[in-house]
């Protein structure tokens, strides 16, 4: 099976803090999921996979290039939310969307209308206006609307409502079905992974303790069990667990 992303030794040091020797890869037409608690690692790691802080060393791939040495190439490719980002508060979404589209070759309008209506976005309504949950949908709007290969999100479902959150995820599930496309993103919502994840990379004070395809996951992690229960580890078990552990991979 093709990587969409592969990921190889991503290092990044800050005073303080150092994510270690991060290895994982993404297939095509596949959900991942990156977990761990608030501090772990999960946003840096995005940002120095992409670029957007210098990684101290390490080699990422993307549709089989070299993403340092074809950074423009394929960001043409990836569709980005980070959590982080905010507009211009004042701003009409009419506008935003005016200058975003100019740096993407494939641009589809018609996808953005698209999505406009699945989300129940007034292109109208100024940024203020926006919910937290909002602005999290007006982000994947633009993300989904230059044919995007692969999806890379920072807490998509963070700020939205139980029934926003599952059809969020249901879009997730519909948007890798041909196969053609890959979705990463982060999370502290194990019940997210459960849903739609079909491999789990998990992160501890900036170290990788496990990247899988789920099942295969869950069962690394059994001997967690403090009694001789017979039914498995849940993930939310073993974020519990294995953070008030010394355990590693």
């Amino acid at each position: 099976m093709l990587d969409i992303l592969s990921v190889r030794g991503l290092t990044k040091q800050y005073p303080g803090f150092t994510l270690r020797n991060i290895s994982f890869s993404l297939p095509k037409g596949r959900i991942m999921g990156l977990i761990g608690k608030n501090g772990a690692g999960k946003t840096t790691t995005l940002k120095s996979m992409l670029n957007l802080v210098r990684p101290s060393s390490g080699n990422i791939e993307m549709f089989g290039h070299n993403f340092f040495e074809n950074e423009e190439k394929c960001k043409q490719s990836i569709g980005m939310v980070l959590g982080e980002i905010d507009f211009y508060k004042h701003k009409k979404l009419s506008s935003i969307t005016a200058v975003t589209k100019r740096f993407y070759r494939d641009w589809d309008d018609n996808a953005y209308q698209k999505y406009l209506t699945a989300f129940s976005l007034d292109p109208e309504k100024r940024v203020k206006e926006l919910s937290s949950g909002m602005k999290v949908k007006f982000m994947l709007a633009l993300a989904l609307s230059h044919n995007a290969k692969l999806l890379i999100l920072d807490e998509p479902t963070s700020g939205l409502d139980p029934v926003s959150r599952d059809d969020l995820l249901e879009l997730f599930r519909q948007l890798v079905k041909d196969g053609e496309r890959s979705i990463l993103f982060s999370t502290h919502i194990t019940s997210d992974l459960e849903k739609c994840a079909d491999d789990i990379t998990y992160i501890k004070d900036g170290k990788l303790l496990k990247s899988a395809e789920k099942s295969k996951f869950i069962e690394s992690f059994q001997h967690l069990r403090e009694s001789s229960e017979d039914t498995a580890l849940s993930l939310e078990e073993i974020m519990i667990r294995s953070e008030r552990s010394s355990y590693d991979i």
